[in-house]
């Protein structure tokens, strides 16, 4: 069964399992403001795959990288900030576009730049 990338289906228990943590660093993390893990009526956390890769990033930062959290929240907060700059100069480009004489011109912009963190793992 397929799931919707930020449908909220795992719980606390589960994502700790998986990515050999303790349940209290994913508390810590909700509690620094890292991650926003759903709630259900009973209060209970579910975590979205969304939240899982974002969990994943945070973990190769702090433990591969030797970020701690307040940095880790510096990377992040950034790394959201370039993707809607990234948005909005899409949508700029299309409008521009648009009115130049209906497309028979080219826009400013053509080159889209991405933040991406990539590891390499040392054999």
């Amino acid at each position: 069964m397929q799931h919707n990338y930020d449908e909220p289906v795992y719980l606390i228990s589960v994502v700790a399992k998986v990515l050999s943590i303790h349940p209290q660093t994913l508390r810590q993390y909700e509690r620094e403001g890292l991650v926003e893990p759903s709630r259900t009526d009973g209060k209970i956390r579910l975590y979205s795959q969304r939240d899982i890769d974002r969990i994943k990033l945070i973990l190769r930062l702090t433990r591969d990288m030797g970020v701690n959290l307040a940095g880790v929240d510096v990377i992040l907060k950034l790394k959201n900030q370039i993707n809607e700059f990234e948005v909005l100069i899409e949508e700029l480009r299309l409008e521009l576009d648009k009115r130049n004489n209906g497309g028979k011109s080219k826009a400013v912009v053509k080159h889209k730049n991405s933040f991406d963190l990539i590891f390499y793992e040392k054999n």
